[in-house]
């Protein structure tokens, strides 16, 4: 039985957890109502305490739409990094962190490491198996926007070659990113330095936008591309006149290449950059390591907080569906005379448990499908703010996790609602009847 399950496809079995957790409360309908009818008199009780109705539905619906939201949400920021992460195949640093250069390479965030020589770098860039050697160069900033220097090949790969305009062709041209408030033919001075610790007028060289790249949902979409000739001219590391057109680009003069951060490798075969990854990680001199491998460390302390906060959604939860309960046992106290009157008029025990059931049943459904409502706007709102903080295209769409979360409670409240309904079942008719 476990082979034929795991031999399942993974939809399969999401589709058979939600029908297993939501055949439960069909068959407890089914075995509460067979032979009755309730519907009216259960209509014309939500009728009468409407506000107090409203109230539970809200409560349940906000709940529910919590423990949605936080899933959903994390899921989607698992996919937007491994997404900015997905054109930077391989990276070759001085030694260091991982995660510091990870971050300062794929999220532009600021940071001071180590630099790569020029005898280093035309060791990777003249390798047999690799196909683009981008060295990045970082320091300046206009705006918020940072200036990154690099090479046109990798901003071509970093946009898929979607890009409106062209490429640099001088040293003093750039490519803006998606998002940055420059128009092709614009030009800008770089400031010094990034945020608040940018200093302006530092720099004399200005340059032209040629082109602007299509948005790739990285922070990249906020970031200047200029030629890395252009930032190393403009701290005065090139050394004499810059360079003329011809010499925009690879091959660097090992001599004057002033060293660079961080080199994206890419291979001209997927296996190849195992080996890469192996050639280049060097105890004294580089180190050499896969971003989404960086990313995978991540995303188990983030399984980790998904974890906690999936078990806090779930106590939320219980504790919001016992207080429906004793809520609905208090509810009940406010029509216990209509109750005790039916059953008076001789209804059946099960008839009555079948409306007080279905009472409770009714708001737990409604709350639950609203919350699921609730939840694909707080983590469409989540996924906005998200977004604009730390330019990573989140994108939270509802899954099978957040199905089975609300079957899951749905299943739990409509089954332990049996107990309000004994409860009333319970008290005495005469006394119901004075009440």
């Amino acid at each position: 039985m476990i082979d034929l399950w795991l031999a399942l496809p993974a939809w399969a079995q999401d589709l058979a957890i939600l029908l297993a957790l939501t055949i439960v409360p069909a068959i407890m309908a089914l075995l509460v109502l067979r032979g009755y009818a309730p519907g009216a008199l259960i209509r014309a009780v939500l009728r009468r305490f409407g506000w107090t109705n409203a109230a539970f539905v809200a409560l349940i619906a906000v709940s529910v739409g919590l423990g949605v939201g936080l899933i959903a949400q994390e899921r989607g920021l698992r996919q937007g990094t491994a997404q900015a992460a997905d054109k930077f195949d391989l990276i070759v640093a001085a030694p260091g962190s991982e995660m510091t250069m990870m971050l300062a390479s794929v999220f532009l965030q600021p940071s001071n490491v180590a630099l790569i020589d020029g005898p280093t770098y035309a060791e990777i860039a003249t390798h047999p198996q690799v196909r683009i050697a981008a060295p990045l160069a970082f320091g300046d900033s206009w705006e918020d926007a940072p200036v990154v220097g690099t090479t046109g090949e990798f901003a071509r790969h970093l946009s898929d070659d979607r890009i409106e305009g062209r490429t640099w062709q001088a040293w003093d041209e750039a490519v803006a990113g998606a998002f940055v408030p420059l128009a092709v033919g614009d030009r800008f001075l770089p400031a010094h330095g990034l945020g608040d610790a940018a200093e302006e007028g530092v720099h004399a060289d200005e340059a032209t936008i040629v082109g602007r790249m299509a948005p790739t949902g990285t922070p990249w979409d906020r970031a200047i591309l200029v030629p890395v000739e252009f930032v190393w001219v403009t701290h005065g590391l090139y050394g004499g006149m810059p360079p003329e057109p011809s010499e925009i680009g690879p091959p660097f003069d090992p001599e004057r290449f002033p060293g660079t951060p961080a080199v994206i490798v890419r291979a001209d075969e997927l296996w190849a950059n195992y080996a890469l990854r192996s050639e280049f990680t060097r105890e004294a001199e580089t180190m050499a390591f896969f971003p989404g491998a960086v990313l995978a460390g991540l995303y188990r302390v983030m399984g980790d907080v998904r974890q906690a906060m999936s078990i806090m959604a779930l106590v939320t939860q219980g504790l919001v569906a016992a207080s429906v309960l004793l809520g609905l046992v208090i509810l009940m106290r406010l029509f216990r005379r209509q109750v005790a009157l039916l059953r008076a008029l001789g209804a059946p025990g099960r008839f009555v448990l079948a409306v007080i059931w279905s009472y409770g049943a009714a708001l737990i459904a409604a709350g639950a499908v609203m919350g699921l409502g609730v939840g694909w706007v707080a983590a469409e709102l989540l996924s906005r703010i998200v977004t604009a903080r730390t330019d990573i295209l989140v994108v939270a769409r509802l899954g099978w996790p957040e199905l089975h979360l609300v079957a899951g409670f749905l299943c739990a409240a409509t089954v332990l609602l049996i107990v309000p309904a004994f409860t009333v079942l319970r008290q005495p008719v005469v006394k119901g009847l004075r009440a």
